[in-house]
């Protein structure tokens, strides 16, 4: 199964990840969120939800927003970690993560 994973930060800035089997192999659901629940502390993500409570998609998103369009650009491999947990956690063929809109698509 392939996996494509798209993170917008506007017009015409696109990240787009093409990912195969091989290249998420060995990554459960499990390890994703870990990874995501670490990046979200670590960039100290704030998700104001009336609840309390932060979804995996809010995760994804903050995560992607906070860390910012030049970490995509200028690190490349935190990059493709970030589109391979997304891919994983979210179990979908397709995700557009949009920051601008703040929006995930599948």
């Amino acid at each position: 199964m392939h996996q494509n994973v798209i993170v917008s930060f506007g017009k015409d800035k696109d990240f787009e990840f093409k990912l195969t089997s091989a290249d998420i192999a060995g990554l459960s659901a499990d390890d994703a969120r870990e990874w995501f629940d670490r990046e979200f502390q670590e960039l100290e993500c704030d998700v104001p939800t009336p609840m309390g409570k932060v979804l995996l998609v809010d995760r994804i998103l903050s995560v992607a927003r906070y860390s910012g369009e030049q970490r995509f650009r200028d690190h490349p491999d935190w990059a493709k970690q970030f589109a391979r947990n997304a891919a994983v956690m979210t179990g979908r063929e397709v995700v557009h993560v949009d920051v601008e809109k703040y929006t995930v698509d599948y």
